[in-house]
């Protein structure tokens, strides 16, 4: 990682300047003035990465509103760049690469992406989940989602979708525990709430309330997502007339 290379370096040149012009007896403090020189070279040309790294994805965003979908995926590819500079880079473009080939359903174009994609990204970490769900590799599925869940505790969503994978699996018991220790985490949450009862009960699940949000994972049949989007213009349409 060049960042680190850099500061190091800088660092070290501090350290040796400091004992050829002082003595070795100037050994402790020139070690002190080196990891200063370390910690502040480190964080500057963090701040300066990152800067890069945050426009480009703000890019990214915009070329996706305006349906440049494959500008923003090339984009993105030609940031990874900047992972040669800066931990944790790589997993975030990789999580968004993934993300946009997994909206456009190109659930095989996103899937090496996803897999290299950041852990705190819940988004990306459930989207791969659902990828070895439907390959069959509930080990995977497992782990991926708690991976998720270990570092996103409070998405409610991610817990939902978590238990439904496993009512697609046909395991209503493992669904009902995720939905336990969800509420566990997030006291009180109406949604889980209600899907927990809903299972009780031998109902499926409430996925709808949360909105276009479950809509991205493609959970829902296309015939289901067909009549939600045009319920929803109906009522966009009765509200611009009033």
């Amino acid at each position: 990682m060049y960042n680190f290379l850099i500061s190091g370096a800088i660092a070290l040149v501090a350290i040796v300047v400091i004992i050829l012009a002082a003595g070795t007896s100037s050994w402790w403090w020139a070690i002190l003035v080196g990891l200063i020189l370390f910690g502040g070279s480190f964080l500057l040309i963090s701040r300066v990465v990152m800067k890069k790294v945050l426009a480009l994805m703000e890019s990214a965003s915009r070329d996706i509103q305006a349906q440049r979908v494959e500008k923003a995926i090339r984009d993105l590819k030609e940031g990874l760049r900047y992972s040669r500079w800066q931990i944790y880079v790589e997993g975030q473009i990789n999580a968004q690469i993934g993300i946009i080939y997994y909206l456009k359903r190109d659930f095989s174009g996103a899937f090496p992406y996803l897999e290299k994609a950041f852990n705190k990204n819940w988004v990306a970490m459930a989207m791969l989940a659902i990828t070895y769900m439907k390959r069959n590799k509930r080990d995977k599925m497992k782990e991926t989602f708690e991976k998720a869940v270990q570092w996103s505790p409070k998405e409610s969503l991610l817990w939902s979708v978590y238990a439904y994978c496993w009512t697609e699996c046909e395991d209503l018991g493992q669904a009902r525990e995720v939905l336990e220790r969800g509420l566990k985490k997030i006291p009180g949450d109406d949604k889980l709430t209600a899907n927990l009862e809903a299972l009780k009960e031998g109902k499926k699940m409430k996925m709808k309330n949360y909105g276009e949000m479950w809509l991205q994972f493609h959970l829902e049949r296309q015939s289901v997502v067909m009549k939600q989007q045009a319920a929803a213009m109906g009522m966009k349409r009765r509200f611009i007339r009033k």
